[in-house]
């Protein structure tokens, strides 16, 4: 790697050292494992900080190896070459996570927040990371900070568990690293190697699409013939994602894929516009929703009659039906 890069980097770390501050080590080492890795010089680092031996250098591996590593402690040295690690930089990634919330970025839940509060182990330091989680293209993380807990004040993000939101956070960053071209946010690679190592350090991880508890959560079922029915459709459609429910997903859901994918009683058919609204005041009651089920609801019946309109699944599934 250039002499310039390193020598920025053993800059960088003296002025940590004068900070003595894990959180802002930790952000930095993050920062630097990003554009190591960008520029293809990671290994090439690692060498030039082992033969290096001055203090900085080895607070810049330390910090790295937190991360890589959550949980562990940075490996003592001798001292040898420049000093011993000041007693701060065993303190990095040794952080407690002291709650969790989770809820919509925006009024349809295009984007939802995954938040995680943290504090070292001595107390100080406290932070959370939020991550901003895209809804349409299958929940990849899109963007994430590191804030103080104020920043939740206006928010209106509902507790949760810290297992399941820790899961989700690393779920949306390996579906992001699946995903070629993804749009992400431009500082988001500088935050992630913290983002995950955080994650991961929460105990008691639920990984693979925890069920959300925004459809447990909904009582105001319509009292109709075929609600129930209905609303068992509403809630495959949701599927993990149910805090999702825009114009666009509602014109989905009514006019594509009921038609495409579901065999409904005619008292389902008849009950679903009903169900559709409660369901729209249960996720914030918003005018354009409503307004996109008043425009497509009264074709539904009509689509479902269609039989040019429905899936392979569907063909096959009403062939099996009794006569």
């Amino acid at each position: 790697m250039s002499t310039t890069a390193f020598d920025t980097a053993i800059t960088q770390a003296r002025d940590l050292l004068r900070w003595r501050s894990p959180l802002r080590t930790e952000l930095w080492a993050a920062r630097l494992m990003a554009e190591l890795e960008e520029a293809g010089e990671a290994e090439a680092f690692a060498r030039r900080a082992a033969e290096d031996g001055r203090l900085e250098a080895r607070l810049a591996v330390a910090a790295m190896a937190v991360l890589d590593h959550p949980g562990e402690t940075p490996v003592e040295d001798s001292g040898e070459g420049g000093g011993e690690l000041p007693g701060w930089v065993r303190r990095m990634g040794r952080v407690t996570c002291e709650g969790a919330w989770y809820g919509k970025a925006d009024p349809y839940g295009e984007q939802v927040l995954a938040v995680l509060a943290f504090r070292y182990e001595n107390g100080k330091e406290p932070h959370i990371l939020v991550t901003g989680i895209d809804q349409p293209h299958g929940g990849l993380a899109v963007d994430a900070l590191v804030e103080e807990l104020k920043f939740l004040d206006d928010l209106g993000l509902r507790e949760a568990e810290p297992g399941v939101v820790a899961g989700r956070i690393l779920d949306a960053f390996e579906l992001g690293d699946r995903l070629m071209g993804a749009e992400v946010a431009e500082t988001l690679p500088a935050i992630r190697p913290l983002a995950v190592a955080r994650a991961r350090s929460v105990p008691g991880l639920v990984r693979g699409g925890a069920p959300d508890g925004a459809m447990a959560a909904f009582q105001d079922l319509p009292d109709l013939p075929g609600a129930e029915e209905a609303f068992g459709k509403l809630t495959e459609f949701v599927g993990d994602r149910p805090l999702w429910w825009s114009p666009g997903r509602v014109r989905q859901f009514l006019t594509s894929w009921l038609p495409r994918e579901a065999i409904l009683s005619q008292e389902a058919i008849e009950a679903m516009p009903e169900v559709v609204r409660a369901w729209t005041r249960h996720c914030g009651d918003q005018p354009a929703v409503l307004r996109q089920i008043d425009e497509d609801a009264p074709r539904l019946p009509v689509l479902m009659a269609d039989a040019s309109l429905a899936g392979l699944g569907k063909r096959l599934a009403q062939q099996n039906l009794p006569e």
